[in-house]
């Protein structure tokens, strides 16, 4: 019987194929990244229809999965492996990956999700490649218990490359955010990724660090056409598939895109991309962090308006109430944000951050928002969504600090396996993960320092 498989769009086949990706590999020069969300067994159904029985069941199934796993993790022999997903609650699993991977060389970091949820993440790190300056735990035990590791790594360059007056630092991150189970649970993904870049903001200006390229990594469990990747965009981060690709932002939400890849058959069925490494050179530092959290929040309330078909007149007459007079008070801005599920639930917007929001409306302070604040500050809030790369690279490259350099990263390659992911196909005889593999091929290179802007 041929091969089953499960396809959307007519999607276009990839240039860049294993064999070039393993050369890159093995080139001393460049620096590469897997991200794999390894599919834990206590998740793993043995049955579709039945969701009683798991892979976590059976031994032999869960064992012999997983050694398939960590053959092609080292036959790939990545510089970086970050892995999601993974069975931190049984010991015998644990030891059998500490060992491979510290055999082949590598440096192995462990973090468990809160209140014992039994998955977790697994960094590694090759000791030919790196060696590790520090390694921080992020808990997001509020809600989901959804966790993060941050590695503060310097880079060892071969000796012909040497250059003592060049920083080679990379900050690298490895998350699996909240999956969207519903749509109340969107703000909360946007949250924990805010968190995030606040918590890597904050370890920057505590060790008074000069920017560096930060590499985001793991399972998003969103695609192109939402808030995190257009949040995380607006930060100045790339997508590496995306970027060796020349995949605009736009394509995804086009009608006819010209591919659609995916990484993900999720528990639903469904397929989609959601597997990312984000690549954030130190020469393109970006706009305050709270202003593109807070255009970021009101990108979702403009998309609920627009959902309910409002117009932008419509919208701030909605926000406006039955208050005479052309301007909208905090009373009907909280209002608003409730009758859209924003707020009045475990997962809304806290007093906090409802009160940061109506200040970056209410630009002169006056207490009210009238029709041109409401037209800039929220219909109109200014982030990243430009449909191709020029003119987004323009919000973020303005500032740069003279003379000094630093490294950064072009990216060179980027592979998904299963290949027929990267056209859109799920193959129906992949059984290694309901995830697909992501590896992305940097090659290190001199860039000059930017400063964040005010």
């Amino acid at each position: 019987m041929g091969r089953k498989n499960k396809r959307i769009g007519k999607g276009r086949v990839s240039r860049i194929g294993s064999y070039a990706i393993a050369s890159s590999i093995t080139d001393p020069a460049c620096v590469s990244c897997t991200t794999f969300n390894i599919l834990a067994p206590i998740y793993k159904r043995l049955n579709h229809e039945d969701s009683s029985h798991r892979e976590s069941d059976v031994k032999d199934y869960w064992l012999n999965r997983n050694r398939q796993i960590l053959d092609w993790l080292l036959c790939e022999r990545s510089s970086i492996i970050c892995l999601q997903e993974f069975w931190v609650g049984n010991q015998e699993l644990v030891s059998i990956y500490d060992k491979r991977l510290a055999d082949a060389g590598y440096i192995n970091l462990k973090l468990a999700r809160t209140n014992n949820r039994g998955d977790g993440l697994l960094t590694a790190v090759h000791k030919d490649y790196f060696r590790v300056i520090s390694h921080q735990d992020l808990l997001f035990n509020d809600f989901g218990d959804r966790v993060a590791q941050l590695l503060h790594v310097e880079l060892i360059a071969p000796p012909q490359s040497r250059n003592t007056n060049v920083r080679q630092e990379i900050l690298i991150v490895n998350t699996h955010l909240l999956f969207p189970h519903d749509s109340s649970l969107c703000l909360e993904r946007l949250r924990q990724v805010y968190k995030i870049l606040q918590y890597v903001e904050s370890y920057q200006k505590e060790n008074k660090l000069n920017p560096l390229p930060i590499l985001l990594c793991g399972d998003w469990n969103g695609s192109k056409r939402g808030h995190v990747y257009k949040f995380l965009r607006s930060q100045g981060f790339v997508s590496s598939y995306d970027t060796a690709h020349q995949y605009s932002d736009g394509d995804a939400h086009k009608l006819h895109a010209s591919v659609q890849w995916v990484s993900h058959r999720n528990h639903r069925g469904n397929i989609c991309g959601v597997d990312f490494i984000w690549l954030l050179n130190p020469n393109r530092y970006r706009k305050l962090l709270k202003t593109s959290w807070s255009a970021a929040v009101f990108g979702m309330f403009k998309y609920q308006l627009r959902r309910a078909s409002l117009t932008e007149d419509d919208a701030f007459a909605f926000l406006k109430a039955d208050i005479d007079g052309d301007y909208i008070s905090y009373d009907g801005f909280c209002e608003a944000l409730r009758q859209l599920n924003l707020i009045g639930h475990c997962n809304g917007l806290s007093v906090e951050e409802i009160k940061d929001l109506w200040e970056q409306a209410d630009v002169d302070g006056d207490g009210v928002l009238d029709y041109k604040e409401f037209k800039l500050g929220i219909w109109n809030a200014p982030w990243s969504g430009k449909s191709n790369d020029k003119a987004s690279n323009d919000i973020w490259d303005d500032v740069v600090s003279g003379t000094e350099e630093t490294i950064g990263f072009s990216v060179k390659n980027a592979v998904l396996f299963p290949t027929e992911v990267e056209k859109g196909i799920w193959p129906e005889d992949y059984s290694l993960s309901d995830h697909a593999r992501l590896t992305v091929v940097f090659s290190p290179v001199r860039m000059p320092c930017s400063r964040l802007t005010s």
